[in-house]
């Protein structure tokens, strides 16, 4: 949550979610990634999209939309759809398990090294019982459990969406991660994907980064919500002493990072921070200065009333900046429409995203989600995303004590 999920995942839908998500649903450039996916996604028409994808037609740039895109990415299975929907029993219980699917190994070892204003992890969803994730730390026995439970995962095939909070805060326990999915013999593994703010990337880039190569990772999502570091360090709030948020070792630390693996920029659109189409381009001009190859704007996600109305909510209510505004204003840019043409358009259970390839295969992407949604689909009893969270409970779902599908402590 998102998630994606850092402590953007809210408003990375994660899930990828935006793989699934997390997630992570836009596809890499050609030339630094690479799609291992076994399970065909079926392109639509916009117009059976606007059936299928409610929170696309809802769009007030959807009928622009339509104009540029004649097709339509579905990520999320028909009901009828027998090659995307699998069954796999867990605790001796069967359940439908849509494809493509994500699993996220919920990090939590340490508190994040960012306070991000809308971070999704101090929402509050009324309807929860029991602590929240991100308040579990990992019991001794965590990465025993978690090997565990993806042995019992053995045959469904997914992605790893790496996100909770912050992973690289805790080096030994991401090393340890990374040690225990690639050892298992557990499930059938496409992609990787990590979300990060790059703190420990910045201090302990030296034993991560080959090790995070060395795990094959598809690519990392890196958040970083303003190309100028005063401005952005306004809405992360690192905590003081965390060199990331200064911007040479930003920079510096993404170079090496690109060394590795492919890297995209996500950036959380909100208003004291990009909001405008001015703002979106100049943010564009800067990240492809660093050799990046791929930028994701994300809106904020869209919550449900049974999220409290605390100060985070306060935040994304009060600064929300919609990606549909945001959208129209660079698709009436004449800059923006020089530079780049419309590449694919996307929808999933409780996310779109509109896609553009530029100069030199750059490509941006405007992605929103919807919370009430995600929730939804959560609550059908089928499986759109999984989650391991501390306290050794596989569950549907980012609440650790809801939706448990198997428990490595008999809670199920």
């Amino acid at each position: 949550m998102s998630d994606v999920l850092t402590a953007t995942r809210v408003l990375k839908v994660e899930d990828d979610d935006y793989m699934d998500g997390q997630l992570h649903t836009s596809t890499p450039p050609a030339r630094i990634g690479r799609s291992r996916s076994v399970v065909p996604i079926p392109i639509v028409s916009v117009d059976e999209a606007r059936v299928r994808a409610p929170l696309m037609a809802a769009s007030a740039a959807f009928d622009r939309l339509r104009e540029l895109f004649g097709d339509v990415v579905m990520r999320e299975p028909g009901g009828g759809d027998a090659v995307r929907w699998m069954t796999h029993t867990l605790a001796g219980r069967s359940y439908r398990v849509a494809q493509p699917l994500t699993f996220t190994p919920y990090a939590s070892a340490k508190a994040c090294s960012a306070r991000c204003r809308f971070c999704s992890e101090t929402l509050i969803d009324e309807s929860a019982s029991g602590p929240m994730s991100a308040s579990l730390r990992p019991r001794a026995d965590y990465f025993d459990t978690l090997g565990q439970a993806l042995r019992a995962l053995k045959g469904v095939s997914l992605s790893y969406s790496l996100s909770g909070l912050e992973n690289t805060d805790d080096p030994d326990w991401l090393l340890s991660l990374l040690h225990t999915l690639r050892s298992v013999d557990g499930p059938t593994v496409e992609d990787r994907v990590m979300y990060s703010n790059g703190a420990g990337l910045a201090t302990d880039g030296a034993r991560l980064l080959p090790a995070m190569r060395d795990f094959d990772l598809s690519w990392l999502e890196w958040s970083r919500h303003h190309d100028q570091a005063p401005a952005n360090q306004a809405i992360m709030r690192f905590r003081d002493g965390e060199p990331v948020m200064d911007q040479a070792v930003f920079e510096r630390t993404l170079a090496a990072a690109q060394q590795a693996f492919p890297v995209k920029l996500i950036c959380i659109v909100q208003q004291g921070g990009i909001e405008s189409a001015a703002d979106v381009c100049r943010y564009i001009d800067w990240a492809r200065g660093l050799g990046v190859e791929s930028v994701i704007f994300r809106e904020f996600s869209v919550l449900p009333d049974r999220y409290r109305r605390n100060v985070t909510r306060r935040y994304i209510d009060g600064t929300r900046v919609a990606i549909d505004a945001l959208l129209l204003g660079c698709m009436a840019d004449p800059a923006f429409n020089a530079r780049f043409e419309p590449l694919a358009l996307t929808g999933g259970y409780y996310f779109w995203n509109a896609r553009w390839r530029g100069p030199q295969g750059m490509e941006v992407v405007f992605e929103t989600s919807d919370y009430g949604a995600m929730r939804e689909h959560e609550e059908s009893g089928a499986i759109y995303k999984l989650v391991f969270h501390a306290n050794g409970n596989l569950c549907s779902g980012w609440q650790p004590e809801r939706d448990v599908l198997w428990s490595g402590h008999g809670q199920q």
